[in-house]
């Protein structure tokens, strides 16, 4: 990092961005995003430009503060049993209750939307089919980066926006 400022009343770090580890970037609005990698991949490994990374976190961020879920992404190798990594992926997720996972193995040619208990009240399985079935057309076309979009904001649409509790009948 390269200086600290201090702007109404908090401490603001400036980062060169020539600075970042592999897979992080700075976004639009400042914040700096970095991938999780499960193996160190190659060059040729890597589907994604920087600002095409931006984009996809921007997406994941704005899914998750329009419904109040945690949405996440995965992409690679799902290995020989597809649906059990992915149970075994959302499981790990901070709070699997609320989340959703979107895991696609372009390879293996796998999509799949986890949901859990509470997620899924608000994306059942037919909302969920019908992002996937999306998404699938979008990589047919060789739009990987598009089809995980389109996908994100359709799992966010039909989740709805964030719950709230009304506030004489929260107290009850």
């Amino acid at each position: 990092m390269a200086t600290g400022e201090h702007a109404h009343g908090h401490d603001v770090a400036t980062v060169d961005p020539a600075e970042l580890p592999f897979g992080s970037v700075v976004t639009g609005s400042g914040r700096v995003s970095a991938a999780q990698t499960y193996q160190e991949p190659t060059s040729s490994d890597v589907p994604f430009s920087p600002s095409e990374l931006s984009r996809l976190d921007d997406a994941l961020t704005m899914a998750s503060r329009e419904t109040g879920l945690l949405f996440s992404l995965y992409l690679g190798d799902l290995g020989a049993d597809p649906s059990a990594r992915c149970a075994e992926l959302h499981d790990q997720l901070e709070n699997p209750t609320d989340a959703v996972l979107v895991a696609v193995s372009p390879d293996q040619r796998v999509v799949e939307v986890v949901t859990g208990p509470e997620a899924r009240l608000r994306l059942p399985d037919r909302s969920a089919k019908l992002a996937v079935m999306s998404m699938v057309a979008a990589f047919k076309e060789d739009n990987l980066h598009g089809g995980l979009l389109s996908g994100l904001r359709m799992l966010a649409d039909q989740a709805g926006g964030r719950r709230r509790t009304h506030p004489t009948t929260a107290n009850r």
